[in-house]
């Protein structure tokens, strides 16, 4: 990398551009874009354009793999860098700042705001893998006239949160309940929403980029452990189920978690599918600005501040054609039991199929970058 503004172009994939768009709900985005060379009579990109909206802990560099083919089908595909990651700046960093900037409302925001600054009124699908996917949800949820396909990833959407005027449970309670069992354990999301979770991986002992290295390796198909299947309920011994990356050893950090499953020498060389390289440029960005800008979006959804905003919404389904992708070894389709069958039987009215697709765990773009684009661009012609 030659700057904090733009990458080299040595490190993309041949027909993808990195460039800052500024002025969008206060951030200066920076994006990936294939497809982009032809324009139409105005000056404008010619071709229906799609959108691709990456989770945590990854970058508009997550979906380098499936951009030239998606290009080639004849797309203009745009990756932000979203609120709180890689190259996109005007975003609060600081666990004290400003997290009502991160809500889900106001994320919606940002894609809108991309959409405009493009110079379109539309596009023609909004993607959205890990984190990435209830924020393409609520985006053709809320405005259907702007993303008129959706397709989510390794996310399931249950749908917007119900109205109630009953007192709620005591939020406690499974939290209480997990460092009651046996084998004390903890939720990984309320974890990422303490404090100490930015400061435990930016200066873990293994370094940033083992780290991430172990946390891809271990949510992946290459970890063998990953054989997910459905919880019975949102209890204790159910969630238990699930592998550490979930549901944490009570006593220790993620960093701590996955360095027990760091893969050997010559794993780390099998793996096709984020070489070293590409892991460097993770391990840059998140060295330099910290996972806090991420951690902020767990924090929006386990301390529930902005709850009763997305609640406006309530009942309210996807109408636009929808289709759901993950890896048929990704425990994150599961990890909230009954989601999965709620998107398919309620939230999505128009679900064209659920793809679950073997040989990927949860990084289902990167490890399986020709499926994914096989079946995004059969949808995409439906």
């Amino acid at each position: 990398m030659q700057n904090h503004a733009t990458y080299d172009p040595e490190i993309l994939p041949p027909g993808v551009r990195s460039r800052i768009i500024p002025g969008i709900n206060g951030l200066d985005m920076h994006v990936l874009e294939a497809g982009f060379e032809s324009t139409n009579n105005a000056g404008r990109p010619g071709r229906p354009c799609l959108l691709l909206l990456h989770g945590f802990p990854e970058l508009a560099y997550s979906w380098r793999k499936i951009m030239g083919p998606l290009a080639d089908a004849g797309y203009h595909v745009v990756a932000p860098d979203q609120r709180g990651y890689g190259r996109t700046t005007g975003w609060d960093g600081d666990y004290d700042g400003d997290l009502g900037s991160f809500r889900f409302l106001n994320l919606v925001r940002d894609v809108l705001g991309l959409v405009a600054a493009l110079d379109l009124t539309s596009v023609a699908g909004v993607i959205g893998h890990d984190f990435g996917s209830p924020v393409a949800a609520y985006c053709a949820l809320i405005r259907p006239d702007v993303f008129p396909a959706v397709a989510l990833m390794s996310g399931p959407f249950a749908g917007p949160p119900a109205i109630s005027d009953r007192m709620p449970a005591p939020e406690g309670d499974i939290h209480a309940d997990l460092a009651a069992l046996q084998r004390p354990r903890k939720h990984y999301q309320w974890y990422y929403s303490t404090r100490p979770a930015n400061d435990d991986m930016v200066n873990c002992p293994q370094g940033v980029h083992d780290f991430l290295r172990a946390y891809y390796h271990y949510k992946s198909a290459d970890w063998a452990g990953n054989k997910p299947a459905p919880l019975a309920a949102w209890s204790a011994p159910e969630l238990a189920k699930m592998p550490t990356y979930y549901i944490m050893e009570h006593g220790q950090s993620m960093a701590e978690t996955v360095a027990a499953e760091m893969p050997s020498t010559q794993e780390i060389a099998a793996c096709a599918w984020l070489t070293d390289d590409e892991l460097a440029v993770y391990a840059g960005e998140f060295s330099r600005n910290g996972f806090q800008g991420g951690l902020q979006w767990y924090r929006c959804r386990t301390q529930g501040p902005y709850e009763s905003q997305l609640q406006v919404f309530a009942g309210r389904t996807i109408d636009v054609p929808a289709i759901f992708i993950a890896g048929a070894s990704d425990w994150g389709i599961h990890q909230v039991p009954g989601a999965l069958e709620k998107m398919q039987n309620q939230a999505c009215s128009n679900m064209a199929a659920v793809h679950l697709i073997p040989g990927a765990g949860h990084w289902v773009q990167q490890e399986q970058p020709e499926a994914v684009s096989r079946i995004l661009l059969e949808f995409l012609a439906q």
